[in-house]
């Protein structure tokens, strides 16, 4: 099987030594008559009779080559209909809200540069300029042809609309992409050949769709593919341009009748591979590390690689692996209920404390047949992308072969995501702590840096929130106070939030804190993570985070200050709680009588309540010193009697017991919790026991667990400690670095 590339460039030379410099305009549409210029020698000659082409010929082939090569069959959309209407009850009034609102605003004459009224006299704005270039709801409008017994007003809407683009473009009266609301910008370009093409497939063997018409679609979207190809000329970081490629490429394998249409698709596949290769990480996340953004790319690949399966065009393997990649890596970082944390501009749901994550890793099956993915998907696709895949794929989804996950505790070391795992069934608890920065293009993250989220109990107990960028308060939702971090005075993280141009509510940080992962580990006892920030520096204040998650258990954070003046230094925790047992205990209690308990180990001075937009979050402080180290103790429970005693001055938590004197810890304020042979120690410089003694350089955090005659001794702080080992007449002296673990004998 020849590849695509190499077909194209057959085809290309061909064309070129035949009509040299004649290429597709990007500055205007080619009128239908002359598409047949347009068209490779091979296709021309096999459409001549006479030496002409006339429209109706010129038409009727190309509906035939859109039967092949679309997603799926136009001749069968009458039977696809009625499946998707029983399968997705409610399309009717789904579809036809979205139709009423879109031509409720807009003439199908409508203009296309601000400012301009809707059809109520109110001014459309920036934001709703962007929604009106992409045509997503023209969608609805084509849906509502067949829902309004096939009234061909719907489809005159369509075609008129694109005609007043045209018309817009013919007459340079149209945003401009300097402008940042550019209706030939290259996402919003790519998004309406999307758009389009779906519509042009839907209306293909409909009357009121006359041969002119699908011309006319035709040729606009060739204008489209060659704009998107003379302004598209260098690798740009982004989404924006990997939307414009993906739509780019599947212009040049449905239309690679035209002439040009092998540059397109050597351009566009040689971009978005090196969107592949520059953003996903070689950890497998899209480099925004947003899941809105990751399941975004996931469809931009998801439509190319598609096309190219459905007309047998090959692609590289690297294509294959890293597509592939997007979808083992949301197995990584999902919740025990099969949903995804939120991370920075999640922007499905605002406010939502979860991504749904189950219409792409339907997809990811659809494509690889990988059990473990099938865990997370469907047995039917998301409503959009059922006319994305094919009959034979959707018989894949009567019998999917299910495996759960084995995969538990990870990390995505690139991204900077680091999960505590401890299973997959429903109750398990999760957590993750987001610790990266993106050199290139940290536009979309958040002021969240060494943040943790958790669920636990099917119950999402330490939360974040999805945002919108149209909303007036999304820069503060996209900031500290909304996240489980800690602060100084009051300092935020992101600093320095600047719009950008063009008036769609979209924010960035300017600065953001640069992140240090100092220690990853997890064996059978714990899962570790240290890290720090630099973002409290230009305060005078070092700051660091330690997360261990006791098996399988419950977790501790310790945040540690340090600074040569005094502040008041913060935790933040997400969430519902009370403060009758402030300020040692934090409570929130769920609906099925489920809890989580946060839990203070060192006094601190005060804690307040907070919310905005229904959300809530405490305010842990300790106020007037230079250094303190919050050791907070994160205990999810279910059943009353299985919560931490709030009356107990010295609590246990699962059977740990808080400053047992059954091991004797020597240090400045040592703190310690210990369980049968095990101790987690803070602050200490010697531990002793009657079989060894352990004595360390500096104050030292440590984990110390005994199996018979084997010590096993695991730094879980930030700094390098010489530990020095004693039993019996055994001395040994070693270096204990952050994360690393040591075994000594008793004899």
């Amino acid at each position: 099987m020849a590849s695509f590339r190499t077909v194209f460039t057959i085809i290309f030379l061909v064309s070129s030594n035949v009509a040299i410099g004649q290429t597709i305009p990007e500055d205007k549409v080619i009128a239908t008559n002359n598409l047949i210029d347009f068209l490779t020698p091979e296709v021309k000659a096999s459409l001549s009779k006479n030496g002409t082409i006339t429209e109706a010929t010129l038409a009727h082939y190309f509906r035939e080559k859109f039967s092949e090569r679309y997603f799926y069959n136009w001749q069968d959309f009458d039977s696809r209909f009625e499946e998707y209407n029983i399968l997705y009850a409610g399309s009717d009034v789904y579809h036809a809200e979205n139709a009423n609102d879109h031509m409720g605003k807009y003439e199908g004459n409508t203009n296309w540069k601000l400012p301009f009224n809707y059809l109520n006299n109110h001014p459309v704005n920036a934001y709703a300029l962007r929604h009106l270039a992409r045509q997503h709801k023209m969608v609805d409008v084509a849906f509502e042809y067949y829902y309004q017994d096939k009234n061909p007003e719907y489809i005159h809407y369509f075609t008129k609309q694109m005609q007043s683009l045209n018309h817009a473009l013919a007459t340079n009266n149209y945003e401009k992409i300097e402008d940042g609301n550019g209706v030939y910008e290259v996402f919003r370009s790519g998004y309406r050949i999307l758009n389009w093409l779906q519509i042009h497939n839907m209306f293909l063997d409909q009357e009121a769709y006359s041969d002119k018409d699908q011309l006319t679609t035709i040729a606009t979207l060739l204008q489209h593919g060659a704009h998107l190809y003379k302004n598209n000329p260098e690798f740009t970081s982004g989404n924006h341009q990997t939307r414009g490629m993906s739509a780019l490429a599947m212009i040049s394998i449905l239309f690679r009748d035209f002439k040009d249409t092998n540059s397109w698709n050597q351009r566009a596949m040689s971009l978005l591979e090196q969107h592949m290769a520059k953003e996903i990480n070689d950890d497998g996340f899209q480099f925004e590390r947003t899941v809105h953004y990751h399941l975004s790319d996931i469809d931009n690949y998801f439509y190319v690689y598609q096309l190219a399966k459905i007309s047998n065009l090959e692609v590289t393997p690297f294509w294959e692996e890293r597509l592939k990649s997007l979808f083992i890596t949301l197995i990584k970082i999902a919740y025990p209920d099969k949903s995804a944390p939120v991370l920075s501009d999640d922007t499905d749901n605002p406010w939502g404390e979860k991504n749904d994550i189950s219409g792409a890793m339907t997809l990811g099956y659809l494509l690889f047949e990988l059990p473990e993915v099938a865990y997370f998907a469907n047995n039917q696709v998301e409503r959009k992308m059922f006319w994305y895949v094919t009959n034979e794929q959707l018989k894949l989804l009567e019998n999917i072969k299910v495996e759960e996950p084995t995969l538990k505790s990870s990390n995505l070391p690139i991204t900077g995501y680091y999960i505590m795992r401890e299973g997959w069934e429903a109750e398990n608890k999760m957590m993750i702590i987001t610790a990266g920065l993106d050199k290139d293009k940290p536009d979309h993250q958040h002021g969240d840096m060494l943040g943790i989220q958790a669920m636990a109990n099917s119950k999402v107990i330490l939360p974040n929130y999805q945002v919108r960028y149209s909303l007036e308060d999304y820069g503060f939702f996209k900031n500290s106070m909304v996240k489980n971090v800690a602060l100084v005075d009051d300092e935020l993280q992101g600093k320095q939030y600047t719009s950008n141009q063009g008036g769609s509510g979209f924010g960035k940080f300017l600065e953001l804190p640069q992140p240090k992962t100092i220690a990853w580990s997890t064996n059978s006892n714990l899962d570790l993570f240290v890290g720090s920030h630099d973002g409290f520096v230009q305060s005078g204040v070092n700051y660091s985070r330690q997360v261990i998650y006791l098996k399988d258990d419950f977790w501790i954070v310790k945040d540690n200050f340090s600074s040569d003046k005094t502040h008041e230094y913060k935790q933040i925790w997400q969430g519902h709680y009370s403060l009758e047992n402030a300020p040692n205990l934090l409570r929130s209690t769920f609906d099925d009588a489920s809890g989580f308990d946060i839990y203070q180990i060192k006094k601190t001075d005060a804690i307040t309540n907070s919310g905005k937009r229904g959300k809530q979050w405490a305010i842990v402080s300790k106020k007037g010193t230079n250094n303190f180290s919050f050791i907070s103790v994160l205990f999810p429970y279910k059943g009353f009697d299985n919560r931490i005693d709030e009356v107990s001055e010295k609590p246990s938590f699962k059977g740990w017991l808080l400053n047992s004197t059954l091991w004797k810890v020597s240090g400045n304020e040592p703190t310690t919790l210990s369980k049968d042979n095990k101790i987690v120690c803070f602050s200490t410089n010697k531990i002793e026991t009657a079989d060894f003694t352990f004595q360390f350089s500096v104050a030292s955090d440590v984990f110390v667990s005994q199996t018979n005659n084997i010590v096993q001794i695991q730094s879980i702080g930030e700094n390098e400690t010489s530990l020095t080992f004693f039993a019996k007449k055994t001395k040994k002296t070693v270096i204990l670095k952050p994360g690393e673990t040591v075994e000594f004998t008793v004899k």
